[in-house]
């Protein structure tokens, strides 16, 4: 079974019309995805016709470039 592995990008705030997924990786199967982000209904969508599980990452921090996470 394939895996789509992605997380909620670090600068999104609610209410913002941005897609708020970013893909991390893509394992097993022959899917390849030419975005860097995407929508959540786009995520289902291309899951369900491909089979494939969608992998939600854990967040970490706030993103700050000093590795602090605070």
């Amino acid at each position: 079974m394939s895996k789509i592995f992605v997380r909620e990008r670090r600068k999104v705030q609610d209410g913002e019309k941005k897609p708020r997924y970013r893909v991390v990786g893509v394992s097993g199967g022959d899917i390849k995805i030419y975005v860097k982000h995407m929508r959540k209904n786009e995520l289902k969508q291309i899951a369900t016709d491909t089979g494939a599980e969608v992998v939600y990452l854990a967040s970490h921090g706030t993103g700050k470039k000093d590795g602090s996470g605070k």
